[in-house]
């Protein structure tokens, strides 16, 4: 696949496609036919996912409005109450917030969100975007499942940075939420397709084609989707030992439901699978190529070792990457996920800034050239050089990542 077909892909599906949207089937479909038009039959598996329409959000702080969007998935609910600015969460902090609406740095994660819930807080303020950005866009944020498994759901809305400046500034201290919202299942898809093997074991390729709220996701992670598909390109004219399954996850930003939903259903081939080559965020006109590797420490030297050889820069390292590696890793598989990682001053996501002119076509060719000559030698190995034992520091950094462990 070369640089203007990638870019024309990228081009084509620079628009907001959040899991279980219209627009996320939209994308489906496009990608289903581009798999097809190469010779390669696909298909959408559907999961359901969770969805909410908000009907209603307002924040008013001392009695003035600012703008905000509700939580989808949170509670439907009235409150008002002191406000609370938490920077951290601290034991002191903790004992603050008992009947108060808090104000939170950064994203809800589960344990923060347990902890004010068990203290006695009655709704939260969560804010994004930069107060240095000309724009005042607030991201359309969501109680994930993974965050609030187990506990009670609160009220909560978003805003936007520069507006959380004012309000801890003012030394605000009333707030008043109001958030109703209609919640109902709906689904979102995998695309799926196949290239045949030699053996029966399958290397499993993933990529995730959703994108958050604000999002036209081209850099994330349409550039990782493209990826895919130019392996499966390649790979359908070129020896492959290895069975090779090429999985397009929808939902991913909704807390990895694809790749979730994809192992859940298809557990009795789970020791099948030899080893997830995942893609998520490459091509970056800017940034460094990295590789996170979940599972034996000796993969890194291996991609470090053929960086050296092929003359291209990658710095490999073993770890827990937030794609949908995870949920492969987590079910015994080695994973190994790939991204160019750029400054937040180059390339930023999950926001507006997120469009096809941080992506290089150019540099998409070379990143998926260095992809493509590790997935070969994977795929025609005559035995898999690496360990499909998950390590016990990868299980466990798996546990915390998956909340499992504080």
């Amino acid at each position: 696949m070369n640089a203007e077909k990638i870019m024309q892909i990228i081009r084509d599906t620079a628009y907001v496609r959040t899991g279980g949207s219209d627009e996320e089937l939209t994308c489906a479909n496009y990608l289903k036919n581009i798999a097809d038009g190469m010779g390669i039959p696909a298909h959408l598996e559907e999961f359901p996912v969770q969805m909410a329409t908000v009907k209603d959000a307002h924040l008013y702080i001392d009695g003035e409005e600012i703008p905000c969007k509700g939580y989808l998935c949170a509670a439907s609910d009235t409150v008002e109450a002191p406000l609370y600015y938490m920077p951290e969460n601290t034991p002191y902090s903790l004992t603050q917030v008992k009947g108060k609406i808090v104000l939170l740095d950064g994203y809800l994660g589960h344990w923060i969100y347990r902890d004010i819930v068990e203290h006695g807080a009655v709704g939260f303020i969560t804010y994004d975007g930069n107060a240095n950005y000309a724009d005042c866009d607030i991201d359309r944020r969501e109680l994930l499942a993974q965050v609030c498994e187990g506990i009670n759901k609160l009220p909560g809305v978003n805003i936007n940075a520069k507006s959380a400046i004012k309000i801890v500034e003012s030394g605000a201290k009333t707030a008043k939420i109001v958030l109703e919202q209609e919640e109902y299942e709906g689904k979102s898809r995998n695309v799926v397709f196949d290239l045949p093997g030699e053996i029966d074991d399958i290397i499993v390729f993933t990529a995730h084609y959703d994108s958050t709220s604000l999002s036209q996701g081209s850099y994330d992670n349409m550039s990782g989707s493209v990826g895919l598909l130019a392996m499966a390109e390649y790979f359908k004219d070129s020896p492959h030992r290895y069975a090779l399954r090429f999985v397009l996850c929808g939902s991913e930003e909704r807390g990895l439901l694809g790749s979730k939903a994809y192992v859940a259903a298809h557990e009795e081939e789970i020791s099948k699978f030899a080893l997830n080559i995942n893609l998520d965020m490459i091509g970056s006109i800017m940034g460094k190529f990295i590789s996170c590797c979940t599972c034996e420490e000796a993969a890194v030297g291996y991609i470090k070792y053929m960086g050296f050889e092929l003359g291209f820069p990658v710095g490999a390292y073993q770890g827990v990457y937030s794609s949908d590696s995870t949920p492969f890793a987590d079910k015994g598989v080695p994973a190994i996920s790939f991204a160019r990682s750029a400054p937040g001053n180059t390339a930023t996501i999950h926001n507006s800034y997120d469009t096809p002119a941080v992506l290089s076509g150019e540099q998409m060719v070379k990143d998926i050239a260095f992809i493509q000559a590790f997935a070969a030698r994977m795929a025609n190995a005559v035995h898999l050089p690496i360990d499909k034992k998950m390590p016990d520091n990868m299980k466990e950094k798996l546990d915390k990542y998956l909340v499992r462990k504080r």
